[in-house]
């Protein structure tokens, strides 16, 4: 999970686009971001921490000690899933870097309002961060909850297995008939007693 060969995979992934280099184009990229950025089979960036990303999948899979594979899969998509949430306060931020240097220009005793002007001016990709925050909790929350189902399910059908595994054998019933002093037994290991000498002479006579 999470290993080498995966996270050059994810940056290759992303390699397909090196992305805008002037600062009008990098200013696009920072909203198209909210979009891409969020969603999608690249994971990691470029411009990621992957030594971020491994310390974030490795305390994830610490946690949750993931068993089968599909405990696997649900933590990588928790780590995945976690590390998408980390990049939304980045992004928020890019906004209102990128808008203020926008409204730079703005006379001095109006410049207490520019983030108030970024946000009017970037409101729908700012809200779409929000949605988007909200789609991604969703979706931890939802594998959290079914990885945790899959390990109560897993753990109790291996302590009932451990537990059927040194339980002793139940022994046989014996059957007591006092009227013709026999004792019947349902085991075929156990030898019958003999009849006693009162009954054998109560027969005979």
């Amino acid at each position: 999970m999470s290993s080498a060969a995966q996270i050059n995979a994810n940056r290759a992934n992303s390699q397909f686009s090196t992305g805008p280099t002037t600062d009008a184009g990098k200013a696009r990229s920072s909203h198209n971001a909210v979009k891409s950025a969020l969603t999608g089979q690249a994971v990691l960036l470029p411009t990621d921490d992957v030594p971020a990303y491994q310390k974030l999948s490795q305390a994830l899979i610490d946690l949750h000690c993931p068993a089968t594979f599909h405990e696997e899969i649900l933590v990588q998509s928790l780590i995945d899933t976690g590390w998408r949430l980390r990049r939304i306060p980045a992004l928020e931020s890019a906004i209102y870097a990128v808008g203020r240097r926008e409204f730079a220009d703005f006379p001095i005793e109006e410049r207490d309002t520019i983030d108030a002007q970024v946000f009017f001016k970037y409101e729908r990709q700012l809200k779409n961060l929000s949605l988007q925050e909200t789609r991604l909790r969703r979706m931890y929350d939802k594998d959290l909850a079914r990885l945790r189902a899959l390990q109560t399910e897993r753990k109790e059908a291996e302590q009932a297995a451990a537990k059927a595994a040194t339980a002793k054998p139940t022994p046989a019933p014996v059957v007591n008939n006092p009227e013709i002093g026999f004792e019947f037994s349902n085991s075929p290991r156990e030898t019958l007693p003999r009849a006693s000498a009162g009954t054998t002479a109560k027969k005979a006579a």
